[in-house]
């Protein structure tokens, strides 16, 4: 393993660095409008693993609907490593 994936795996993807970014300023804000700060970062934390769990399932899903792929040509879920559209119509050809 090199250098370069050993930094890859340690950093944050920019995304995550923006939630994170977001969920300080929400918290801010919270504390701001008068909120007692352990409530706030109570509701903050929730918010964060919230977003979390949703995106990890968004993910899954793609992942799943996905599959092997999509075909470039046509849009088709790959199956077997063949698309169900276009070998079709190259065998009618």
């Amino acid at each position: 393993m090199n250098s370069m994936e050993v930094y890859h795996k340690m950093t944050f993807p920019r995304r995550e660095i923006l939630l994170i970014a977001g969920i300080i300023f929400f918290l801010i804000g919270l504390i701001g409008v008068g909120l007692q700060p352990i409530y706030a970062i109570i509701i903050s934390i929730t918010i964060f693993i919230g977003i979390k769990v949703i995106v990890g399932r968004r993910k899954k899903m793609i992942a799943k609907s996905v599959g092997e792929g999509i075909c470039v040509k046509c849009g088709e879920r790959v199956i077997n490593k063949k698309c169900p559209n276009c070998d079709n119509q190259k065998s009618e050809n």
